[in-house]
């Protein structure tokens, strides 16, 4: 097995795995199941500071941006699309899929969305159903300040979908203060849970602009409302996956938990990120870092398949690459969730700095001496 540090999925703890074997009941028709899935919901919503409505859906994080614009698109409606991600960018198909259009506010890839100069775009035009906005996009690991965002958007009556797949349980959330319509996040990530769960916050606003459509949602299995009303029916839209759900509560425990769990996410990346320049390594981003990825421009004369090869193949760990318009130019090490610990970044430092080595990159320090001694500052 390899050592994971990969951008999600991240590792997860052994409470998690034996929670995910635990018997079994009927998630159906066990109201026992209905009141855990709400208790757990409800810890859900504690932790991103909210009485929104919190709904735990069966499948992958991208299953609540898609479900996010399905509920709220309807044909015509022009949607803001804030891209300064590939991430960002990509929330443009699930608004096209739905029949909306897709308006893009563009801005540099290696820093945050500036909020003075959105808001001189909205002055100009603000005629927008909803906005979607990525918090940490994490093929580049840039982090957006969500909290100004909405709040923005919200003074012009834009609603707000933010992804914080990436971001969430690493990096500060609260959805009431920010005014954040809907939330999406995943099981995966900075969590701590296996692949497989979505987790939505929903403000009474965007329950509100679903139920006032003139046309009906285009999905069934990405329709928000069908949760609308699972617990006073004691009802859910189709069968929960009983075991990942019980997996969930135990990864949402862990976090509770665990008293610092940002700041124990910023020390590791401000860390992280000091070792890699020590080593002569050049960060992708010019400024807005995100504490859950760290990403790294692959050096003149080298590739990332000799980077990310190595060190599977050598010092067995494994790092990312990355797709799309950074395909081959850029590494990625995740220390989010489980994976934001010291021991497992100072492995990762250790072995990137023999691999470069290796490939005859001429690394000025041994990162993971420079990652202990930033720490211990």
């Amino acid at each position: 097995m390899y050592k994971t540090m990969t951008p999600g999925p991240t590792n997860v703890r052994e409470n998690v795995r034996m929670a995910r074997s635990l018997e079994t009941t009927n998630p159906d028709i066990d109201p026992s199941f209905c009141e855990f899935y709400k208790e757990t919901c409800d810890l859900l919503g504690q932790l991103m500071h909210t009485k929104n409505n919190v709904y735990i859906l069966g499948g992958e994080g991208i299953l609540g941006l898609e479900a996010a614009c399905a509920s709220l698109t309807e044909p015509g409606d022009r949607v803001l699309v804030l891209d300064n991600g590939i991430f960002g960018r990509g929330f443009a198909d699930f608004v096209t899929m739905y029949g909306g259009e897709a308006v893009s506010f563009v801005s540099d890839y290696h820093k945050p969305i500036d909020v003075a100069e959105l808001e001189e775009f909205l002055r100009k035009d603000a005629d927008f159903k909803y906005a979607t906005i990525v918090h940490c996009d994490t093929p580049s690991g840039v982090l957006n300040p969500i909290e100004q965002i909405c709040k923005l958007l919200a003074s012009y009556g834009v609603l707000t979908v933010v992804d914080s797949v990436a971001g969430m349980f690493g990096e500060h959330v609260n959805v009431d203060e920010s005014k954040i319509d809907i939330l999406c996040g995943g099981s995966q990530k900075a969590l701590s849970a296996p692949p497989g769960l979505t987790m939505l916050w929903v403000s009474d606003k965007a329950i509100d602009a679903m139920e006032k459509r003139q046309t009906p949602i285009a999905s069934f299995y990405a329709n928000i409302l069908n949760f609308k009303n699972y617990y006073k029916e004691k009802w859910f839209p189709y069968t929960m996956p009983i075991s990942d759900i019980y997996g969930l509560r135990a990864a949402v425990d862990n976090v509770i938990a665990d008293k610092n769990i940002l700041e124990r996410h910023g020390k590791i990346a401000s860390a992280a990120r000091a070792a890699i320049i020590a080593g002569g390594l050049e960060l992708y981003l010019e400024k807005g870092f995100s504490n859950t990825v760290t990403v790294i421009k692959v050096p003149e004369g080298f590739t990332d398949k000799q980077i990310l090869e190595t060190m599977k193949r050598t010092y067995n760990v494994m790092i990312s690459g990355c797709f799309d318009i950074l395909a081959g130019k850029v590494i990625r090490i995740g220390h989010m969730g489980e994976n934001a610990n010291t021991e497992d970044m100072k492995l990762v430092l250790e072995s990137l700095t023999k691999t470069l080595k290796d490939i005859n990159f001429p690394v000025k320090c041994n990162m993971a001496e420079v990652f202990i001694n930033q720490l211990n500052k």
